[in-house]
């Protein structure tokens, strides 16, 4: 598939299609792609030459991708079966690949570091790629965020050590993977619709950890789930609050940031700073931090590197901190919703915490809208949109209401896009997040220009 000169991606404004899409046109291949709307992301990658329709109709293809000799198709599981462009391709007998296939082929060209988990992929994956690209190390990275030291969620380097990836447990992507050093945050229930129960998600990420070991690879886990999982006894762990082989110790927070000293197999590594605030940040720094160690990263590129973080776009990403805090959050599974609001009780205490969040697929929500409901509660004040659909077709009789009618009424409403707009109009909240792996993250500009109508 790699000798292909000219690739067309289905879903090409997903953040890992857009990526390998990058990728490829630096490689001085032709890309093409089909996207559903037109975005922020889709709009750059059209600057930086590549064409995208977004009119699924096989007219559209552009002709120098109509010889399946000369082309490679790649898609994402997001995309619908009866999408008409993909079933074109398929039909016709074009070489048609999944995005993982096709990352797990690129990856074996390199070393690879691979961050998979249920949660704290992409932060984790950015900041490690931060941390070796500034050292004498370097990396390539396919990230599933955009970082904001660098605009972007591609980084290439042709003398790099190693490629950063994250490991996609969706689909089962990521066993495609065979990572020379692998990390796993965490172990949730999630993707039910694929797995069916939890034990079956546990045993693909053992599969996971045990191809990194087999690779005689260093696996890495964090600290509570290496305890109540049977991970293969090579496994090392992390944390930042209980002993293990990589510990933040001496930690101190203020004026958000976070000043600590790292216990490491290598010996402790002192006056470390970052300055991202959010609990859930510093966990995921010293994760990255283990990581940038073990590939080799010397102890002076580890200090700037940290201090010099800027995060990664809607990973507890602060865009006014006044009178007003605003944080966005792409937070879609429980667990990371109450992360999220510990993590704002943590940088901002004693502030109320209103949130506003978008369920994101009809499945996700009837599985989890108990657990939902306990994390939500978290917060002193909800506003819950409809459920965003993507891949998804209907259920009946699950939508948004599901979690709200176990939520208080008086901490809640359901609410419109626009109703929320109008709700910020009427009144100041302390600290606002914005959360959900949907087209809330599009509303970020006009919640920002609401909000400072109060502050004028």
């Amino acid at each position: 598939m790699m000798h292909k000169k000219q690739i067309f991606f289905v879903g090409i404004g997903g953040i890992g299609m857009s990526a390998l899409a990058r990728y490829f046109k630096l490689q001085q291949h032709t890309v093409a792609g089909y996207d559903l709307t037109s975005t922020t992301l889709t709009h750059n990658l059209e600057n930086e030459g590549i064409t995208i329709t977004y009119d699924d109709n096989i007219e559209r293809i552009p002709k120098n991708m109509l010889k399946k000799e000369n082309v490679l198709v790649v898609y994402t599981p997001a995309i619908p079966e009866e999408n008409k462009i993909l079933t074109y391709f398929r039909s016709h007998s074009f070489e048609v690949v999944k995005r993982a296939a096709l990352l797990g082929k690129i990856t074996q060209q390199y070393q690879s570091i691979a961050i998979a988990g249920t949660h704290g992929k992409t932060s984790i994956s950015t900041f490690t790629a931060h941390l070796l690209y500034q050292s004498k190390l370097k990396c390539n990275a396919f990230l599933g965020g955009i970082s904001a030291n660098y605009q972007s969620n591609l980084l290439f380097d042709k003398k790099a050590a190693y490629t950063v990836i994250e490991a996609d447990e969706y689909d089962r992507s990521f066993l495609h993977l065979n990572p020379k050093i692998a990390l796993i945050t965490s172990v949730d229930a999630d993707h039910l619709d694929i797995y069916g129960s939890f034990m079956q998600i546990e045993n693909a990420f053992k599969e996971f950890a045990q191809k990194t070991i087999n690779n005689t690879g260093v696996l890495i886990v964090q600290k509570k789930i290496l305890q109540k999982i049977d991970w293969p006894h090579q496994a090392i762990s992390y944390s930042t609050t209980e002993k293990a082989d990589y510990q933040a110790i001496n930690t101190n927070y203020s004026d958000g940031a976070y000043n600590f000293d790292l216990a490491t197999p290598k010996g402790v590594f002192q006056n470390l700073k970052i300055k991202l605030p959010g609990s859930y940040n510093f966990e995921n720094a010293v994760a990255a931090a283990a990581l940038a160690i073990e590939a080799g990263i010397e102890e002076q590129e580890l200090r700037n590197g940290l201090a010099t973080l800027k995060g990664v776009e809607r990973r507890f990403q602060i865009h006014t901190n006044k009178e007003i805090i605003y944080i966005d959050d792409y937070a879609h599974h429980p667990a990371e919703i109450e992360a999220c609001i510990d993590s704002a009780r943590h940088a901002f205490p004693g502030k109320k915490v209103t949130v506003a969040f978008q369920p994101h697929l009809y499945s996700r929500t009837k599985d989890f809208h108990t657990e939902f409901t306990k994390a939500l509660s978290l917060a002193n004040y909800i506003y819950l949109l409809p459920i965003y659909p993507a891949r998804e077709k209907p259920i009946d009789g699950v939508s948004s209401k599901i979690i709200s009618n176990h939520l208080s009424k008086s901490k809640h409403q359901l609410v419109s896009k626009a109703e929320l707009i109008e709700a910020l109009e009427e009144n100041a909240p302390e600290i606002f997040i914005s959360m959900g792996a949907g087209d809330i993250g599009f509303m970020v500009d006009d919640i920002k220009k609401t909000l400072n109508k109060h502050l004028t």
